[in-house]
C-alpha cells in the first residue's frame, strides 16, 4: 500500500493517534488540500507520494501533525528515512519554483529528476549538503561536545558542514580544531547516513588525538570533554550516526 508523506511548516501528518501514515487508498480525500505534490520515487509513479498543505487546512480529528524528529521511536528506520527523502524533495521543489537566472517559473523534468527553466534552460537538481561527524579518541577516551542548541546535559561527537574546495578529511581536521583546538590524525571513514534536517548527508569518521588541549570556540560548542566508555553522558540514541559512532567506541573499549 502506497503512503502519503504530507508536510506543513516542517511537520509531518499522521493518523490514528500518530501511529500510521496516511495512505493513497483510504485517505485519498486529502488530495484536495495539496498545494504541491510529487512522487517519492520518480521511477514509480503509482508509489508513495509527498505533498505540502497550508497551515489553515481543515482536517478530521483522526489526523495530527508531529515534528519529523519525533516519529523515529514509532516507525522503523526505513520509514523515518523515507519521510526524510519525501521532505527533502518537497523542500527542494518549493525552493526552486522560479529560475534563479531569469526568474521564469520552472517545471519538473521527470527524466532528469530536476527542475528546469523553460526559458533559459537552467537546470536545478536536488541540493544535498555534506557534513562530517567524527569520533575522536585519546588514550581510550572519546571527545564529545555540548552544542549551543543542545538541551542541558546533552553531548555528542563533533560535526560540521563541508566547505567549498575542501576534502572530507580536511573538513574533519578543520571542524575539530575550530571547535576544540584539538589536532587529529589517522582519520578513517566509518559510514554515512542521510539526515533530512533539512537536506544533509552525514559522513562519519573516526580519528585519533595528535596534539592540543581542549579550548572550545563558544559559538558552536560551549563545553567539551574526554569521556571513558563508562562516563558517556546523555546522548541522542537510536538510529542517528552519532550514536553509531559512540556505540562503536563503547564496544571497542568494553
Amino acid at each position: 500500500m502506497s503512503k502519503y508523506y504530507i508536510f506543513c511548516n516542517g511537520k509531518i501528518l499522521l493518523k490514528n493517534g500518530a501511529s500510521e501514515l496516511p495512505d493513497t487508498t483510504s485517505d485519498k480525500e486529502l488530495e484536495s488540500l495539496f498545494k504541491a505534490s510529487g512522487n517519492v520515487d520518480r521511477e514509480d509513479p503509482d508509489g508513495d507520494r509527498w505533498a505540502e498543505i497550508d497551515p489553515g487546512s481543515e482536517l478530521s480529528a483522526k489526523y495530527l501533525f508531529l515534528e519529523r524528529r519525533a516519529i523515529w521511536p514509532t516507525f522503523e528506520d526505513r520509514e523515518f528515512f523515507r519521510a526524510g527523502k519525501a521532505f527533502h524533495l518537497m523542500d527542494w521543489q518549493r525552493a526552486n519554483r522560479y529560475c534563479g537566472v531569469c526568474g521564469t517559473q520552472t517545471s519538473y523534468d521527470l527524466s532528469e529528476g530536476a527542475m528546469r527553466c523553460p526559458s533559459c534552460g537552467e537546470v536545478y537538481y536536488p541540493v544535498i549538503s555534506p557534513a562530517i561527524i567524527v569520533a575522536v579518541e585519546k588514550e581510550g577516551k572519546l571527545l564529545m561536545g555540548h552544542g549551543v542548541n543542545f538541551p542541558p546535559g546533552r553531548f555528542s561527537v563533533l560535526a560540521g558542514f563541508v566547505e567549498p574546495g575542501e576534502s572530507l578529511e580536511e573538513c574533519v581536521e578543520r571542524e575539530v580544531f575550530e571547535e576544540t583546538k584539538i589536532v587529529v590524525k589517522n582519520i578513517r571513514y566509518f559510514g554515512s547516513q542521510p539526515w533530512p534536517f533539512p537536506r544533509s548527508l552525514m559522513l562519519g569518521f573516526t580519528a585519533e588525538w595528535e596534539s592540543g588541549e581542549i579550548e572550545v570556540d563558544g559559538k558552536e560548542v560551549t563545553e567539551a570533554c574526554w569521556f571513558a566508555p563508562h562516563e558517556i553522558p546523555e546522548v541522542f540514541r537510536g538510529l542517528s550516526i552519532s550514536w553509531k559512532l559512540i556505540e562503536n567506541f563503547i564496544k571497542n573499549h568494553s
